[in-house]
């Protein structure tokens, strides 16, 4: 009897909370851009064209949206026929399954996110994201318009460990929602929780295109991730936002697919199968050494890219 009680209550918890979820967030959300601008207005650092590039980060909801209302649908019903065709076992709701689950799918976020910086097909979607030269609250929602698609592929062990398919989408939209709060410059360094959680201060180290910090703090709610797998930097100094190549549009078109014009570029000029793979596959600085006199470039350099 109790446990059929805990299990409703845990099934109701996932419902209400997958629910109200992004309206929260929202709200939370405001309330700091609120205070952004505030502060912005009262130290004489407020600018036009943060506005517009706040506009811009909104935009992308526009195509993103679109595109993830398909990409959950049809997430949940692969997850779904995956499980119920090959997968004999499941968890049942419970709340350690649903703390579970967003520990896995915070695991998984971690590498869904390593892979979308180092793999040049994840990278054009995934570069929207970075391509601001400002931090502020508007750039967590500032996202490419097929980035779902990875993620829903991504999540893919959670159905074969046995995590119903709600449970997946659940813990997914959390660690997401999670990261509302830390696009900020806000909120400083948070004493011991740096060493824990993702905060500001390491979130603003992953966005940021100086060479220390570049493919740095990959990790979604946890931090520890990074710290296991190596890729941990902290917050030294205040870092350059945006990509390391030169893009500073507000223009929202450019931003929505400011990398795929000199990606289909890149494949339209391939000689070789070999290289259309790489250029899907590889790194996405690769240049096949044909190309890297034009760079200026050594076959040295492009050995340490």
């Amino acid at each position: 009897m109790e446990s059929a009680v805990s299990s409703e209550l845990a099934s109701k918890f996932v419902s209400d909370l997958g629910t109200d979820i992004d309206d929260v967030f929202f709200l939370f959300g405001c309330a700091i851009l609120v205070i952004e601008i505030l502060k912005s207005l009262f130290t004489g650092t407020f600018k036009w064209r943060g506005v517009a590039d706040m506009l811009a980060n909104v935009s992308t909801q526009i195509p993103f949206l679109l595109v993830e209302v398909f990409v959950l649908s049809a997430a949940y019903y692969l997850y779904l026929a995956i499980q119920s065709t090959f997968i004999f076992w499941s968890f049942s709701l419970s709340w350690g399954s649903v703390i579970g689950a967003i520990i896995v799918a915070d695991f998984l976020y971690y590498w869904e996110h390593r892979l979308a910086h180092v793999v040049r097909v994840l990278w054009i979607s995934h570069a929207v994201h970075h391509s601001s030269r400002y931090m502020n609250i508007t750039t967590g929602v500032r996202f490419g318009a097929f980035e779902g698609v990875w993620s829903m592929l991504a999540l893919l062990p959670m159905v074969l460990i046995g995590f119903p398919p709600e449970l997946i989408v659940f813990g997914s939209l959390v660690v997401l929602a999670y990261q509302t709060w830390i696009h900020t410059e806000l909120i400083d360094r948070l004493g011991v929780l740096e060493s824990w959680i993702n905060t500001p201060s390491n979130h603003r180290v992953h966005h940021g295109s100086d060479s220390l910090y570049l493919d740095k703090n990959f990790g979604g709610i946890l931090i520890i991730w990074d710290r296991i797998f190596g890729t941990y930097q902290a917050e030294i100094d205040t870092p350059r936002y945006g990509l390391d190549k030169t893009f500073d549009s507000v223009n929202p078109l450019r931003v929505w697919f400011s990398e795929f014009p000199q990606f289909f570029k890149d494949i339209a000029r391939s000689d070789s199968a070999k290289e259309v793979f790489m250029r899907f596959f590889a790194r996405p600085e690769w240049q096949p050494k044909t190309d890297l006199g034009q760079l200026g470039l050594t076959a040295d350099d492009e050995s340490k890219s």
